[in-house]
């Protein structure tokens, strides 16, 4: 392990007013949204969608890292030139989403495992002659009756460590994402519960694997309602127990934080991150943006496949992306 490195790419990635770009939606992902705007989900189309997202205006300004799926990783843009490749010229690190996908948890009903640890050794070494300077492995935790199990939390907060040391031995920064699950009826207090009981799982075995805090960034869910509660909380009360809740359960040297969307609108999502940042200037690391739809989504919906809207859809990206932006330094 290089730490100097991992502390580098950790810099560049968590360096001020930026954020990360998912866009590493599997290729069944891509199909239903593709099939939402009744566009064909081909390999040619979700290349025509990709290029559409970097190369819009300014995005380097914005964006300091972007998580790529496999496929685009060895894809080559129109031009000839590799995604990755590109991404670096203009400033944006490329990074690789290397988990297989949540699959069903044996003996938990309504509970996901995330799996991919095998082989990850070799892939993680190939990505990084590539060129990949980071990584993501997403772990699932839902809320329900009688759910999460201490054996899901468990189990993915070892599968993220183990993931995280395979990372980190290559010289990649691992994004560890255990991500609360925003669907249900369920509380913010009863959220606020769960994310505090799987960060404490969480840390408690990136301990064991001796990672380098200083060398991975963290992808937590907001602690927040669930989507279908018909008392949901406001903005303030998201973003005071968000922070509360990572300030008692994070480590201080912790490389960064940044949040995904998971299912909050646009708004939300921009909102919640600009009040957390307006209102604790004094935190012992970075808090900003690891956004997928709540930059793409709006794009998206102009495009629907047509090259003719190529340009709207570029300008909406790029105004969502300098929305969060400005809410990663409090400044909405």
């Amino acid at each position: 392990m290089n730490k100097r490195a991992l502390e580098l790419t950790v810099e560049n990635m968590m360096s001020k007013p930026k954020g990360i770009l998912a866009m590493d939606e599997s290729s069944p992902t891509c199909g239903k949204r593709f099939a939402a705007i009744n566009v064909e989900d081909s390999e040619n189309n979700r290349r025509r969608y990709r290029e559409l997202i970097v190369t819009s205006p300014d995005l380097s300004n914005y964006v300091s890292g972007a998580i790529l799926y496999d496929e685009t990783f060895h894809q080559k843009m129109s031009n000839g030139e590799f995604f990755r490749d590109y991404l670096n010229s203009i400033g944006i690190l490329p990074g690789i989403k290397v988990d297989t996908g949540a699959k069903d948890f044996s003996n938990h009903p309504n509970e996901k495992i995330t799996e991919g640890l095998d082989g990850l050794r070799e892939r993680l070494k190939n990505y990084a002659l590539l060129g990949a300077k980071f990584c993501k492995w997403r772990a699932v935790i839902t809320i329900n009756e009688g759910i999460p199990s201490e054996a899901c939390i468990l189990s993915n907060a070892h599968a993220l460590a183990r993931y995280a040391s395979l990372c980190q031995e290559n010289n990649l920064v691992p994004i560890v994402e255990p991500e609360v699950l925003i669907n249900g009826e369920h509380s913010i207090e009863v959220c606020d519960t769960v994310t505090r009981a799987t960060l404490k799982c969480l840390f408690e075995q990136l301990d064991l694997f001796n990672i380098y805090y200083e060398g991975i960034i963290l992808k937590p869910s907001m602690v927040i309602s669930g989507d279908n509660n018909k008392k949901r909380a406001d903005v303030n009360t998201v973003a005071e127990m968000t922070i509360n809740c990572l300030k008692e359960m994070c480590p201080q040297t912790l490389g960064g934080i940044a949040f995904l969307s998971g299912g909050q609108t646009d708004e939300e999502s921009t909102s919640h991150l600009n009040k957390m940042n307006k209102d604790n200037s004094d935190l012992p690391w970075r808090v900003t943006f690891s956004y997928a739809r709540a930059i793409q989504q709006s794009a998206l919906n102009i495009w629907v496949g047509k090259d003719s809207n190529i340009k709207e859809a570029q300008l909406m990206l790029s105004g969502r992306a300098k929305l969060c932006s400005a809410a990663s330094v409090g400044e909405l």
